[in-house]
């Protein structure tokens, strides 16, 4: 077991390049189900839970080779319709092969996937569009067989934007026969990278960023290559760093309107944020204060996934702030941690109220999961005195060498063994 030891006090300085998407790699490489052919998809970020998609990748049949943030797929070979249980239960990302695989070999079967434990997060939106697209769905226990001889184009209307299912019923419905339409689809910028991936590959996709997605199937679709997006909560989380430390940091290879909510509300803190076409800058030039209320929504409102890095922020914000998380129910267990810290936060439901203190104090925490590994990070960055992070292994699934993002920023910083506890 890893962990990061961390004194906190240092102002992050200085200038870095922002990895790709995570949530926008993961479904891209799905993707590569759908034709057989070479693919190379450029600025992967190096993550263990991209590892585990190209593991579940080659236990299907594919070819999967990396080199530094090249990853190219073979999937000529590709003749596995059944993910193993074992990898289905490291990465909950495993379940956009579901739409993929039915649409190339007509069947899959799957377990219930694993990830992060942040609260309910079912697949029944998932199996629900799949179903409305011809599949057949037999369910036993954790396993989920589900077969189509034939997918149909359908409108299906999504309960909740859910981003997995639709992208999971995007890449489903591109060589089905017919029209699909999607309403109160998700709009976030991932969704939008998928479908340019789909187009280039000769998929007939339209709207996607809105509410409604039309995709007239194809025939077939064919291979190609494409570079991944920048990810957006990387961004927000080295941005909100800077701020918690009193730092000045530039940014390159961001898109800042995939930030606009969270830039406004950091804005409202006081903090100075520059933007340019693919970068920005941030400053924290004054004492922040805090913000009378946060809840989060699906895009284009504030992100659940920047909730936890916000909380962090706000414990240092003068005034009383309050946060709202309406997207998962178990998404602030980083609220006692941040307590062990210092931070004068009170949890009542679904809502945390924070009375901003000066500084927090250096204290052995633990990473529940990614989002509040950043959080927890970001804290002991401002805390005085010595800070021991935990659970590193939450980090490193969405966070390509932290430790070293944040020490080229100034920060003191070290990745060291731990004891198990």
């Amino acid at each position: 077991m890893e962990g990061f030891v961390i004194k906190g006090g240092t102002p992050l300085t200085g200038r870095v390049r922002v990895q790709g998407a995570k949530n926008a790699a993961l479904p891209i490489l799905a993707a590569t189900v759908l034709a057989a052919g070479t693919y190379e998809i450029h600025d992967v970020p190096q993550l263990t839970d991209i590892d585990a998609m190209c593991r579940i990748l080659q236990s299907l049949g594919a070819k999967v080779e990396r080199t530094g943030h090249r990853v190219t797929v073979d999937t000529i070979g590709l003749n596995q319709t059944h993910i193993p249980d074992e990898l289905m239960s490291r990465i909950r990302s495993s379940i956009f092969l579901m739409g993929p695989l039915l649409a190339r070999l007509g069947k899959v079967t799957i377990s219930r996937p694993g990830g992060c434990a942040i609260g309910k997060r079912p697949i029944n939106l998932h199996l629900k569009g799949l179903a409305c697209l011809g599949v057949e769905v037999a369910e036993e226990g954790d396993i989920i067989a589900c077969s189509a001889p034939e997918l149909k184009g359908a409108e299906i209307t999504l309960d909740f934007p859910s981003v997995g299912a639709t992208e999971n019923i995007m890449m489903a419905a591109v060589c089905a026969t017919g029209e699909t339409v999607i309403t109160n689809a998700a709009r976030e910028p991932e969704i939008v990278d998928l479908a340019a991936f789909l187009n280039k590959m000769g998929a007939r996709v339209q709207g996607a960023g809105e509410s409604t997605i039309v995709i007239q199937g194809v025939p077939k679709v064919q291979a190609t290559n494409h570079s991944v997006m920048p990810d957006r909560i990387v961004a927000g989380t080295l941005i909100i760093a800077a701020g918690a430390t009193g730092g000045e940091v530039e940014l390159d290879n961001v898109v800042p309107e995939h930030l606009e909510s969270v830039i406004e509300s950091l804005r409202q803190t006081g903090l100075a944020i520059e933007t340019a076409e693919r970068g920005l800058r941030v400053q924290a030039e004054r004492k922040l204060t805090g913000i009378p209320h946060i809840v989060t929504t699906p895009y284009p409102g504030f992100p659940t996934d920047m909730q936890p890095q916000m909380l962090a922020l706000l414990t240092l914000c003068e005034g009383t702030s309050r946060v709202t998380e309406k997207i998962f129910d178990s998404r602030l267990k980083h609220v006692e941690e941040l307590k062990k810290m210092g931070a004068e936060i009170r949890l009542e439901g679904d809502t945390v109220t924070v009375h901003g203190i000066r500084r927090l104090t250096g204290a052995h925490v633990c990473a529940t999961d990614l989002r509040a590994g950043a959080a927890l990070v970001i804290a002991a960055l401002n805390a005085q005195g010595r800070s021991v992070v935990a659970g590193v292994e939450h980090i490193d699934r969405g966070y390509e060498r932290l430790d070293e993002v944040i020490a080229q920023l100034g920060g003191q910083i070290h990745r060291v063994a731990l004891k198990k506890q």
